[in-house]
């Protein structure tokens, strides 16, 4: 398991990506729109991490909702995984509550799962794996 990126909750994705670009000397690699979810995402490469850059498509969206409760700011951690199934399967016996216990189609090119704040100390984890 490793760090695969930090996702950062963004009113503008245009006025973010000016701002991280400044920031990390780089532009975005990626931008992409994942319209299940309601967002639309934006990339960089930090070193072996990424940070995520997300912007709420619809006022229902989780990253709308996120926004709306506690503003511009870090959303989730993300933990790269070679085998997503059989972590869930490992943190279910762990004790561990998931959003969806079904990997679902993410940004990135990426299966991804979601564990409930509730048992992560209050920290939205998100487990991905590069899809095949």
């Amino acid at each position: 398991m490793k760090i695969e990126h930090i996702g950062i909750a963004v009113k503008s994705l245009d006025q973010s990506d000016t701002l991280f670009a400044r920031l990390l000397g780089k532009e975005n690699y990626k931008q992409e729109s994942v319209a299940r979810e309601g967002v639309t995402t934006s990339f960089y490469e930090v070193g072996d991490c990424k940070v995520e850059l997300l912007e709420a498509t619809n006022p229902e969206s989780p990253i709308a909702k996120f926004l709306d409760k506690k503003g511009e700011g870090v959303h989730h951690i993300a933990f790269g995984v070679e085998n997503i199934y059989s972590e869930i399967e490992r943190l279910k016996k762990e004790g561990f509550i998931f959003i969806s216990e079904e990997p679902k189609d993410g940004a990135d090119n990426k299966l991804v799962v979601f564990l409930h704040p509730k048992s992560t100390n209050g920290v939205l984890v998100e487990l991905c794996q590069e899809k095949g």
